[in-house]
């Protein structure tokens, strides 16, 4: 199991290289430098027993965002579930990995789907996908 920890951020890989993207960079910009964050990637099957036991949807998903409280949160990403799913949002694996991140994070601020959350998205992709 890869353990990484970076300034109030830890990233958790049980077999294989971590992905790249800029995490430490990304998470300071939308949630702090104070806030605590984990990342864990997982099994597509951890991910559904997830996805079931606290949102009641029977599938793996690529990604889940819990908040611990105000300052503390994890993110649980499916790495196989992303590179799947990066194909229905007509994106490469990469850059679709940088936009579930993103996307976990606004959810760890706070924000719904919606319209204020594309733009938060779309205007974060450009800054830290290059």
């Amino acid at each position: 199991m890869a353990l990484r920890e970076l300034h109030n951020l830890t990233i958790v890989r049980k077999n294989g290289p971590i992905p790249v993207v800029p995490f430490l960079s990304i998470k300071e910009k939308i949630l702090g430098k104070g806030y605590d964050l984990t990342i864990i990637f997982c099994t597509p099957k951890e991910s559904k027993l997830k996805n079931k036991t606290y949102r009641d949807k029977d599938y793996p998903t690529n990604i889940l965002s819990f908040p611990l409280s105000k300052q503390n949160g994890e993110i649980y990403i499916s790495l196989s579930t992303a590179r799947r799913d990066a194909k229905n949002f007509d994106m490469s694996y990469k850059k679709f990995l940088h936009l579930l991140v993103i996307h976990g994070m606004l959810h760890l601020k706070e924000l719904p789907h919606g319209s204020t959350m594309e733009n938060e998205e779309t205007k974060l992709l450009t800054k830290f996908y290059k």
